[in-house]
């Protein structure tokens, strides 16, 4: 049986923190993400190494949610593994990006914690899903 909100059989994702995250409130979350990331890049100073980093922040960090929605209409379980697989590398990305416009101090680091914080812990939520997703492959 598909959930109705995302096209895998797991109705939720079970995360480390003790309790279960719907596939719509991950949607939600993924997107309050990409707004952040929007939110940043158009406060970055207006250099040139800015606009670089700040362009491969924006589809990286954009590109999570899209690519989580993706996956939620994944045809088959292999099929929304893969798609996960790629949520996991924007995510990572993301946070990559975050790091480098801290180290460079481009951007206050204490600034970014909460963005920083909430990208680690979409990356958690997905490799657990992906996780979960790949044991459960393997029972079927």
């Amino acid at each position: 049986m598909r959930s109705a909100e995302c096209g895998v059989t797991e109705p939720l994702v079970t995360i480390n923190l003790g309790g279960t995250m719907s596939h719509e409130n991950l949607k939600d979350r993924t997107k309050a993400f990409a707004l952040s990331i929007i939110t940043l890049v158009d406060r970055l100073p207006e250099t040139r190494i800015s606009r670089t980093i700040g362009g491969q922040i924006l589809r990286a960090g954009t590109s999570v949610g899209a690519n989580y929605r993706a996956a939620c209409r994944a045809k088959s379980r292999a099929d929304f593994i893969s798609k996960m697989g790629t949520v996991e590398e924007e995510a990572d990305e993301s946070l990559y990006w975050m790091e480098l416009l801290a180290e460079a101090k481009l951007v206050d680091h204490s600034s970014l914690a909460p963005l920083f914080r909430e990208g680690s812990e979409l990356l958690a939520i997905v490799v657990t899903s992906i996780k979960t997703a790949r044991a459960n492959k393997s029972r079927t």
